[in-house]
């Protein structure tokens, strides 16, 4: 088996009715952040169902460290940001000790590396 230290997640937001047009300005963002503050950030991409209710958020780094200085960068605007949605999603791949203890209490689940190209 191919084993990588590459790290997946998807993040699912439900956005409360009413604060659309504040999750996208926040979103955006975001992904200014992103673009100039993460060093190990590989794919960052947001995608919407048709009626603007709830967004997924691919995301994959370099490794745990990566998305660890990700959750750093996005501080506060993170938590504006979870005030115009409700969060859950998953993070795939063999994660240090550190990010599954940062992940623990999280609506975030765990899932570890099976098979693999």
């Amino acid at each position: 088996m191919k084993t990588t230290n590459k790290i997946q997640t998807i993040a699912r937001l439900k956005i409360y009715d009413g604060k659309l047009e504040e999750f996208k300005r926040l979103a955006s963002q975001c992904l200014e952040v992103v673009r100039k503050k993460d060093t190990g950030t590989l794919q960052y991409e947001l995608y919407f169902n048709e009626d603007q209710t709830e967004c997924v958020v691919l995301e994959r780094y370099r490794d745990s460290e990566s998305l660890l200085e990700h959750h750093k960068n996005m501080g506060k605007l993170m938590d504006a940001l979870l005030e115009t949605c409700t969060g859950s999603g998953e993070v795939c791949g063999k994660a240090t000790p550190e990010l599954a203890k940062a992940l623990e209490g999280s609506p975030v689940r765990l899932f570890l590396p099976y098979q693999s190209l």
